[in-house]
This record gives C-alpha cells, structure tokens and sequence, in this order.
C-alpha cells in the first residue's frame, strides 16, 4: 500500500510545518518505508548552521517515528488514536542529511504490549545508511 500526505494526514495528527514525511512507498503488516524529499526551504535549514545547511538528528528521527506512527495508527484498533514519543535507545548518526537530498525512512513495530510500543527505524540517503535507533512510543 502506498499513501500520499494527504492519505497520511488521515491517519496521523501531524501537519505543516512538522508533518516530515512526504508519502509512504511501503506499507505491510509490522512495517512501513516512508520518502522525506528535502528542499532548500525546509524550516529548519534556515537557523540549523545557514552556512552549512543539515536536517537536525532530532528531526530524522522525529520522522522515523511518524513511519512508525503510520504503521500503528493506520491499524483498525488504534485509529483515532496518538502515539506519543516514549523513548530513544542506541541512535547513531552516520551522514549528514542535506537539502535536495530525499531521504528513505524504514521502521518495523517489533513490540506491542497494550499501549506500549517499540520500533526497529533505519534512515538512507541512496543506499547509504545515516541514522538508526529503536523507538518506543506510548499509545493515547
């Protein structure tokens, strides 16, 4: 399943300026691939370094977590629902994200307990690897 970020806005609560996904190309089960197309007029390259303009970390993984919030909120028992940010464990940071880069953010749920949740998230540029982490979101 593919979904475009007028389908997105239908499932999670996120909008402009910090809705950071632009679609999602995959959508399967325990798993989504979701593509972040970055501009020059991105909001955040404008004060995070002018000279030397790069996504913040905190916001790549901000949108690996939206991916994953796809793949939880789009399942019949939870929509309507939020899931809220509950955790970070070994976040590693690999390559600069730069404007006019498009950036492919994967995320697998590996956990779901009741409201408690956790996330195996990949970010690429082309082929190469520039964050991973495992999330964990609470359920509201």
């Amino acid at each position: 399943m593919t979904l475009n970020q007028e389908e997105i806005k239908k499932i999670i609560p996120h909008r402009d300026p910090f809705l950071l996904i632009d679609e999602i190309i995959e959508l399967e089960g325990t798993r989504a691939v979701g593509i972040k197309r970055l501009t020059k007029d991105e909001f955040y390259f404008k004060g995070h370094f002018p000279e030397l303009p790069v996504m913040p970390g905190v916001l790549i993984i901000e949108s690996l977590a939206q991916v994953g919030a796809v793949i939880l909120l789009s399942k019949e028992e939870y929509k309507g629902k939020i899931a809220f940010f509950a955790g970070i464990k070994e976040a590693k940071f690999r390559k600069s994200v730069l404007p006019g880069d498009e950036l492919r953010l994967e995320c697998e749920l590996i956990k779901l307990r009741g409201s408690f949740g956790v996330g195996a998230a990949k970010a690429y540029v082309g082929e190469n690897l520039v964050c991973e982490a495992t999330i964990s979101f609470a359920i509201n």
